[in-house]
């Protein structure tokens, strides 16, 4: 069972996501707030296992609220919900660890299709938003601009699900098309993030294409 808090500033919205999810037999919506200053204390209240944020909101927007929360509850996921494609807001949001970043727009399907993933410590992002990523981190790339590399850390291995992260890929098609189990696919995703100092698979597939070692023209991107 998936712990929902969502946390909207448009009720009509708000409720009707609440109503459509709470149909599910594998999702609880056990609350809901109206900002971010309400979404701070009703995490603390109710520990959620999600949280589906809006991201403007008055009193306290939804990047603020993510950035409080992660830090005294990191256990937490929390996926921006938004209206907006607005790049800085996405990158803003990887950058506080959000666990995914999906438009408003999507269908029902595709939304629970996520949550499913999400609730299996999947990071999530909306092709659009996964585009946008590769676009703008494929220029620092082709520029030259890589920082300090530290691919070297990895084992080749390692590298190889890296690439395959960056493409898209979730733990399930690594593993059949590597032909291991997703569970060692989990281990090394895990090994990779402390080895980078990453939060989740969202900033290790910017990392991969911003070091060059991601092909991004692949068909799974």
């Amino acid at each position: 069972m998936l712990r929902i808090l969502l946390v909207d500033d448009h009720v009509l919205f708000r409720k009707g996501l609440a109503s459509l999810l709470a149909s599910q037999p594998n999702i609880q919506i056990i609350g809901e707030a109206n900002n971010g200053i309400e979404a701070i204390q009703a995490a603390k209240e109710l520990k959620p296992d999600l949280i589906m944020m809006d991201i403007n909101m008055p009193e306290c927007d939804g990047l603020q609220a993510t950035k409080i929360i992660k830090q005294s509850m990191p256990q937490v996921k929390i996926v921006m919900l938004t209206a907006s494609d607005n790049d800085q807001y996405l990158f803003d949001a990887i950058k506080i660890g959000a666990q995914g970043y999906l438009l408003k727009d999507l269908e029902l399907q595709q939304l629970l299709d996520l949550l499913e993933l999400i609730s299996k410590g999947e990071a999530i992002l909306s092709s659009t938003m996964a585009t946008k990523i590769f676009k703008e981190f494929s220029r620092t790339s082709e520029n030259g601009k890589h920082g300090e590399n530290h691919e070297e850390e990895l084992t080749d291995r390692e590298v190889t699900i890296l690439k395959y992260v960056a493409q898209g890929l979730m733990n399930k098609e690594i593993a059949e098309t590597l032909d291991i189990s997703e569970n060692t696919v989990k281990i090394h995703i895990r090994n990779i993030l402390e080895k980078l100092h990453l939060k989740n698979r969202i900033q290790a597939a910017v990392y991969a294409v911003r070091q060059g070692i991601a092909d991004t023209d692949s068909d799974h991107s």
